[in-house]
């Protein structure tokens, strides 16, 4: 056995589709293999609108945390499943018009991790970090951002495209809730998932495919398993909508993805 510890290269696969890649090369990105971009071109031949969900996904991002810094005040973001950058990430998006707001990013993907030198830049005023662990561990995520959230001040959980990932809803359920409870009144929940519905029937063929052939596994959810996780929580108007539809002022399509925010009250 060689003794040496694994580094985050060692631990990534260029045979097999992951995630995150396949994302990045939906979103335009060079971050990937070839094996991505194949399985990513499969499941568009399947189901031609998943470039618009990521594409959405993204914009929804945006459009949460302009809000959240700008008319909310919320300086302290936790976002899980921060995937590969891209352009228009959290913290250039939080600090740009609140300079002091804190960041911390969570991925276990190893090559999240060897391109966290991308994420971590911040403005002199405020900070950001990021923490290798799995969404299905958040005491590990709350011990991990203690040094660099203050979580006695409110923060925005943000889980995009990320509970999709823990096949079990009561697990998923379970680490929604303890994520939440560490958090005080005024912190706010994000959050986005697939959904077999709005339209995205076609979708469940390009899931079985992604399955057999990716990683790691995805699940969708419906809108009443969808809401379960928002159990406590004030949540904001326009409600659970299509992702491409929260807040926007243009008549824009609907995804087969659900978006909502959700205030902590």
């Amino acid at each position: 056995m060689d003794p040496r510890p694994q580094t985050a290269s060692d631990r990534i696969r260029s045979d097999v589709a992951h995630n995150a890649r396949v994302w990045n090369y939906w979103l335009g990105g060079k971050d990937n293999y070839p094996v991505d971009r194949a399985v990513g071109d499969q499941v568009t031949g399947m189901y031609p609108s998943i470039g618009e969900v990521a594409r959405a996904d993204r914009a929804f991002l945006g459009r949460v945390v302009r809000h959240l810094a700008g008319d909310v005040g919320v300086d302290q973001f936790l976002d899980i499943g921060t995937g590969l950058p891209t352009v228009n990430n959290t913290h250039e998006i939080a600090q740009h018009t609140a300079p002091h707001a804190r960041i911390v990013y969570v991925d276990n993907d190893p090559i999240v991790l060897a391109h966290a030198r991308a994420l971590l830049t911040s403005s002199l005023e405020g900070a950001t970090e990021y923490v290798d662990a799995d969404a299905r561990r958040p005491d590990q995520i709350l011990r991990a951002a203690e040094p660099t959230l203050d979580l006695g001040r409110p923060v925005a959980v943000m889980m995009l495209g990320i509970l999709n990932f823990v096949l079990d809803t009561d697990e998923a359920r379970s680490v929604v809730r303890t994520l939440m409870a560490a958090v005080p009144s005024g912190s706010h929940l994000v959050l986005t998932h697939p959904t077999l519905e709005l339209g995205g029937e076609g979708n469940a063929a390009a899931m079985r495919f992604w399955n057999e052939n990716a990683t790691p596994p995805i699940t969708a959810r419906s809108r009443e398993e969808f809401a379960s996780f928002l159990d406590g929580l004030e949540i904001l108007e326009p409600g659970i909508v299509s992702c491409s539809r929260w807040r926007t002022n243009e008549r824009v399509p609907a995804v087969a993805q659900f978006g909502v925010v959700a205030r902590k009250p």
